[in-house]
């Protein structure tokens, strides 16, 4: 029987080529230094790579000055007294800081009294143990419409379910961790980074015609049809890769982290009845809120609830902390988990105490991340790569796969999808529009590219919080644990969906809403 769950194990991992492989990268990975430190030494890198180049002239242009690039120097008097100068407010103002600790005060909360253990014990009393897989990475896909929130809920509970259904936690949270950030660019409903992406495909677009529009929506069947994509390749990998790979590392993390998943008691019920109530309540009052044309929810510009600037796209974080706090309460005094505020504020406190480790590297990977944007040294890397596509003179559908290659290679320094692409666009767009690729389908090659190496290199912002949800299930889990976990979701969605992009041009498939492949 053992021998016979070896070969299945050997068959499901590529006769066992790719389990050492993988064995391997994680090994590598995990003599790394702490990400903390890690992130210590890249800044210091930096310093000395910046100092080094600053120097040299560059013929590549800076498309936000128009004028030739160059690296500015990290070691100059003047630059090491604004790192200090700046030091706390780099810290402070790390974009997924605010958005980690407000969302898991809401997410303490409703875990401490039981409200979310209640409702994933009805979801599996009710779900396949074969779909828990496919059901998550929907999940994940449909939490893009909440901006970053899907890193700090639907990922941790990704393991919480998985383990609670008898299956490897860490196989849950790769599988969470691949539908929330290797498929961002695939979604069913339109959010806030549609409009936030087109505004700089528009203004890039606009270089080289005055009057070119892009629609915010002109990528949506795209990104519809990926997400089908992504689940199903997300479902092969978790259940026939991941999972089995996972077979031979025991779960040895503290008792006290892993939520227990005991049988619901009539009090669970009533109290999960009553905290549903009260969430249907809650979004049933935002619906009124934002229905009204003049609602203050809405975009001051366009009247529209999910354009970047619009009110409700920036309530999102806030939204959860809300809109898992009230219910995880009301759940509480009614299941009788909560006797006072002191048991609410008890979980608040137990939520952040997880993040402990996570704030020591958000400090230091905030830093490395200032230092490394201010430098241009990261500007360098993709100048020097758009410039290099350009001269080749290839093909068009060579061509795009090109720009998903170099915009998956830059992803892997430059984390922030907005900031990337308000750099790249200005070089991509138009040097593909004299080519005649319209910008729609290269802001669509530019996601996919943006999106599928996201989950294996430790410069991603949320990338140390997943190393450290990890560790609630497996305490030795290291940045090459993780990155050894999801290096065949990146390999696997770069081959996959760059195809599958192409395959949809030459169809000629509808991009989204007036979403053009040839210009002019």
């Amino acid at each position: 029987m053992t021998e016979a769950k070896s070969d299945r194990t050997r068959a499901a991992t590529g006769g066992g080529f790719v389990d050492r492989a993988l064995n391997a990268i994680e090994v590598v990975g995990n003599r790394l230094p702490d990400p903390a430190v890690l992130f210590l030494l890249l800044l210091v890198l930096t310093w000395i790579v910046s100092a080094l180049l600053s120097p040299v002239e560059f013929t590549e242009i800076d498309p936000r000055s128009g004028e030739p690039l160059r690296i500015a120097n990290q070691l100059t008097g003047t630059a090491l007294a604004t790192f200090l100068v700046r030091l706390v407010p780099t810290f402070t103002g790390f974009a997924p800081l605010g958005v980690v600790l407000v969302a898991l005060l809401g997410v303490g909360v409703a875990e401490k009294t039981g409200f979310i253990n209640a409702g994933l014990k009805l979801i599996l009393g009710r779900t396949s143990r074969s779909l828990l897989t496919p059901m998550l990475i929907l999940a994940a896909i449909v939490s893009h419409s909440a901006a970053d929130a899907g890193y700090v809920l639907v990922i941790p509970l990704g393991g919480v379910i998985f383990y609670a259904a008898g299956r490897h936690p860490l196989a849950g949270i790769s599988a969470a961790f691949a539908g929330v950030s290797g498929g961002f660019s695939a979604n069913f409903i339109p959010s806030g980074i549609d409009p936030l992406l087109q505004g700089f495909t528009q203004q890039a677009a606009q270089i080289l015609d005055a009057s070119r529009q892009v629609n915010p929506l002109s990528n949506l069947w795209f990104t519809s049809f990926s997400s089908l994509l992504v689940i199903g390749v997300g479902w092969y990998l978790t259940d026939r890769v991941i999972e089995p790979r996972l077979q031979s590392t025991p779960v040895d993390g503290d008792p006290e982290q892993m939520p227990k998943m005991e049988e619901l008691t009539d009090r669970d019920r009533r109290g999960f009845l009553a905290g549903m109530g009260a969430l249907v309540a809650g979004l049933l009052l935002l619906a009124l809120w934002a229905l009204p044309a003049d609602s203050a929810l809405r975009s001051s510009q366009n009247g529209a609830l999910t354009s970047f600037g619009a009110p409700l796209m920036g309530m999102i974080v806030p939204l959860i902390f809300l809109l898992f706090l009230i219910p995880g309460v009301v759940h509480g005094y009614v299941a009788g988990t909560v006797k006072t505020h002191r048991d609410i504020v008890a979980g608040m406190t137990t939520a952040m105490g997880t993040m402990a480790y996570y704030l020591v590297m958000a400090f230091f990977a905030a830093q490395f991340i200032a230092a490394f944007n201010n430098s241009n040294v990261g500007l360098l890397i993709a100048l020097k790569g758009a410039n290099f596509l350009r001269d080749l003179a290839l093909p068009p559908q060579v061509t795009i796969v090109g720009i998903i290659v170099l915009t998956s290679v830059v992803n892997l320094f430059v984390g922030s999808a907005s900031a990337k692409w308000a750099l790249l666009s200005s070089i991509f767009v138009p040097m593909l529009m004299g080519l005649g690729i319209a910008p729609e389908l290269t802001q669509a090659a530019y996601r996919v590219g943006d999106s599928v190496t996201n989950i294996v290199t430790p410069l991603m912002p949320y990338f140390p919080l997943v190393v450290v949800f990890c560790q609630r299930y497996v305490k030795s889990t290291g940045i090459g644990t993780v990155a050894s976990l999801m290096l065949p979701y990146a390999a696997t969605l770069f081959v996959t969906w760059t195809l599958f992009l192409v395959v949809y041009w030459i169809v000629g498939l509808p991009l989204g809403i007036q979403g053009a492949y040839t210009y002019p």
